[in-house]
């Protein structure tokens, strides 16, 4: 049976935009995946406000490039490792630029690969954030220049994962976020997510 592990941030955790509580397993993306493949089992690990790249001032867990490896010395059996951090990256209190956005990327790739040099990696790119975020209770933590800097760095994830031997797939192919905050998906949008990349993990790794 493959290890599937879903490290990531609100959006793999499940937020719920119209009243900031969290979709029950069968109704996040995770838990449509592992409902699809029912042969594998899915670890879910997402987490409210994780970033990707920089250490976050919430803690550990929310620091994604610092935990990933903490979490993975006690999970290191993972066949399939889906890496859906760096839309908290674009928050006004980080500096993200395409160098920082590499670099940890990198980080989080050689971090599963020291845990098993034979887990496979899927990199999911950042939520193309929408104008309605600034408009909502998170316009205290992105502006902007959030919006711009998603849209500067997005072409790293699909270079860099190419150029490290990893698989990438974009959830704003099917998704887009919800108009309550410009962010975080919709119901609808975590089935539609889960069934994609169920059919994507089943060609790729049949």
């Amino acid at each position: 049976m493959k290890k599937i592990l879903c490290y990531g941030d609100s959006n793999t955790f499940g937020y719920i935009p119209e009243n900031s509580g969290r979709y029950d397993k069968d109704s996040r993306w995770c838990g449509v995946l592992a409902n699809l493949l029912q042969n594998c089992e899915v670890v879910e690990e997402g987490m409210n406000n994780r970033t990707g790249f920089f250490k976050n001032p919430a803690g550990l867990k929310q620091s994604g490039g610092e935990y990933l490896s903490v979490f993975l010395q006690n999970c290191k059996d993972i066949d399939i490792c889906i890496l859906a951090v760096g839309t908290n990256d674009a928050q006004f209190f980080y500096e993200l630029d395409e160098e920082k956005t590499e670099a940890g990327l990198k980080n989080l790739i050689n971090s599963v690969r020291e845990a098993n040099p034979l887990t496979k990696i899927i990199i999911i790119p950042p939520v193309k954030i929408t104008e309605n975020i600034l408009k909502s209770g998170f316009a205290m933590m992105f502006d902007r220049n959030s919006i711009e800097k998603i849209e500067k760095v997005f072409p790293v994830f699909e270079k860099t994962a190419k150029q490290n031997d990893c698989l990438y797939f974009d959830f704003n192919k099917f998704a887009v976020p919800s108009v309550v905050d410009g962010l975080h998906y919709s119901a609808q949008s975590h089935k539609i997510i889960g069934e994609e990349l169920a059919k994507f993990i089943c060609e790729n790794f049949s």
